[in-house]
């Protein structure tokens, strides 16, 4: 007699799509900010290309741990309205796979990070034992879940620095810690949002409640803002003298961040929101356009 919690799953052939979906690749996007430490030293092709090495080794590192928590969050991505269409989750790939790819992406990982420094290798490595306390347990901790999402997003800059040999400099950690926090928040709020238009109650499993919400919306918003007043002060300090020949053209950026802010912020509330806010920034138009113009005014100002 078949357990109450029994599954069947189709026996038949697994597509290459479905192993290609179970390692989420679109979350790969989040790894392109290993990239902008030396964007912002202005660092030539030959040290990019130690970055291009960076963003497969993260992204191969993130896989395994996506994978590992798939198999993890079976019973409640079934439940899911979105999540239950997952490959392992809908049944289309055996777990018995799921268990054998976690190895064998963290071996790629490895490889491809013993072609760097030994820094960056410690990087990796704090990401993916973070990632998985993450995963395991820090997802379920009220606050301390965003604060971990926000230095897990830390830890592709830091990562990218240390693949090039840089040290990151202190406005760049103090905008990344705002900028992170407010992202991670957005994204927290995004599954509040969800549940309220569902109709649904407090989420199981997660240290926040309904009725947080608009809490958890000022804290991103004064997150946001204080990322633009950062920027400001970046703007006012001798680094960007010594950078730049025209720094005052820099101030439009402190506006664009204002503006990106205020409408992420909005999306949100307005449930139009992404699983992932660095995920759905980097497909949204707006957001796009956005990044290009600050892409112009950063190059009109050396």
């Amino acid at each position: 007699m078949l357990s109450p919690d029994a599954v069947s799953l189709d026996a038949g052939t697994t597509p290459w799509r479905d192993y290609l979906r179970a390692l989420r690749p679109h979350q790969w996007l989040k790894n392109i900010l290993v990239f902008a430490p030396a964007l912002a030293a202005h660092a030539g092709w030959p040290t990019l290309m130690l970055c291009v090495l960076a963003f497969w080794s993260f992204s191969f590192c993130a896989s395994a741990v996506y994978v590992l928590n798939d198999l993890l969050d079976l019973r409640s991505d079934r439940a899911h309205p979105r999540k239950c269409r997952r490959p392992f989750a809908s049944g289309r790939v055996p777990l018995v796979h799921g268990a054998a790819m976690i190895p064998a992406l963290l071996t790629a990982s490895v490889l491809l990070a013993a072609a760097l420094p030994p820094e960056f290798l410690l990087v990796l490595g704090g990401y993916f034992m973070l990632t998985t306390v993450y995963s395991l347990y820090l997802k379920r901790k009220m606050v301390a879940d965003v604060v971990a999402l926000a230095v897990l997003y830390a830890c592709r800059l830091v990562g990218g620095a240390a693949a090039v040999g840089l040290t990151l400099s202190h406005w760049l950690q103090a905008l990344s810690i705002f900028l992170f926090l407010c992202l991670a928040l957005v994204k927290r709020c995004a599954e509040l949002v969800d549940r309220v238009q569902a109709g649904k109650g407090d989420p199981a499993g997660r240290g926040y409640k309904l009725d947080d919400l608009p809490s958890l919306e000022s804290m991103a918003a004064a997150s946001g803002y204080l990322t633009a007043l950062v920027m400001a002060l970046y703007l006012n300090s001798d680094a960007v003298s010594a950078l730049y020949r025209h720094p005052e053209r820099m101030w439009l950026i402190c506006l664009a961040l204002l503006f990106w802010v205020s409408r992420m912020i909005l999306k949100t509330r307005r449930g139009e929101m992404d699983d992932d806010p660095i995920v759905f920034a980097l497909k949204d138009r707006v957001s796009l356009v956005t990044g290009v113009a600050c892409a112009v005014i950063i190059a009109a100002s050396i």
